[in-house]
């Protein structure tokens, strides 16, 4: 198969790369960076540089390609995010029309069934609908949950306030993923063709706050580290005075106060998928040699 991605050499797109290499596939990966051309050319993929925001480039990448693997690169410089996936959404859509290609796999989220109240995420949503509207083309939407290595934001507070806060935390429960398991689901999905998921939801561990915070604190020395629930007021006031835009900050408390309330895993509850290798106790491992090291 052909397979275009997009998301050059990330935490995803570099073991997702490595396994469909491996199957023999003829891989093409986009990236912004011309620096990551040799890192590309050396994975055994091309590289095809050029900004995913250019619906032109994207036309001329796509074409002729069997599957193609779609992602919003995170950008929380933008002033209006959602806006952002939205725009960017539209360029897939356009480029994916205009190249002919017949089969998708979009990086989506879990919380993404929803069309308001989950932050960044409603930028997700969108992107699904924009891509569902693609006439004769089989989308399939991955729905990773919540990324391990989100959990680094947390270490500048735990060594300055020995504590995890959030506007979530406590016994709120938390579904995590690991990219290479994410990776891993891609793969399979970009590979399938008539059959394939419309939906498949990616996690790795599910546990609460206050486990979390047990098992990484024991990794890092702090057997007691606890995860406490803070008021939203004090949390968009800590971002903002941390030099977080406005709009960044407001979407972050909004997906927080999802997770904090489970609407955000409501659809997920619905569809738990078989879980990954990577479990929060091998993660936390790499979370203590950062941790250290910072």
């Amino acid at each position: 198969m052909k397979i275009v991605l997009t998301g050059s050499l990330g935490h995803i797109g570099k073991p997702l790369t490595q396994k469909l290499v491996e199957k023999g596939h003829s891989v093409t990966v986009i990236s912004s960076n011309p620096a990551k051309q040799a890192d590309i050319e050396a994975s055994g993929a091309q590289a095809a540089i050029g900004s995913v925001g250019d619906v032109n480039f994207l036309t001329d990448a796509f074409t002729a390609s069997d599957a193609v693997y779609c992602m919003v690169p995170p950008d929380f410089g933008q002033a209006d995010q959602v806006l952002y996936y939205q725009n960017l959404g539209n360029t897939y859509a356009n480029a994916i029309r205009k190249a002919g290609v017949k089969r998708i796999v979009h990086l989506s989220s879990y919380g993404a069934h929803l069309s308001s109240g989950t932050g960044f995420i409603t930028g997700s949503y969108q992107v699904e609908q924009l891509l569902n509207a693609i006439a004769n083309v089989h989308v399939t939407h991955v729905r990773p949950t919540f990324f391990y290595y989100n959990l680094l934001h947390f270490v500048e507070m735990i060594k300055t306030a020995h504590f995890i806060g959030a506007v979530y935390g406590g016994t709120d429960k938390l579904s995590m993923v690991s990219p290479t398991d994410i990776a891993v689901v891609i793969a399979e999905e970009l590979q399938i063709g008539e059959g394939a998921n419309v939906v498949r939801y990616v996690a790795s561990d599910d546990r609460t706050c206050n486990e979390i915070a047990s098992v990484l604190g024991k990794a890092i020395g702090m057997p007691n580290l606890k995860w406490l629930v803070l008021p939203k007021e004090n949390v968009l006031q800590a971002l903002k005075e941390a030099g977080m835009p406005s709009n960044a900050a407001d979407n972050l408390v909004e997906l927080g106060e999802a997770i904090h309330s489970g609407k955000l895993r409501e659809d997920y509850g619905l569809h738990t998928p078989v879980y990954g290798t990577v479990k929060l106790e091998a993660y936390a491992v790499e979370f203590a040699r950062i941790f250290k090291a910072k």
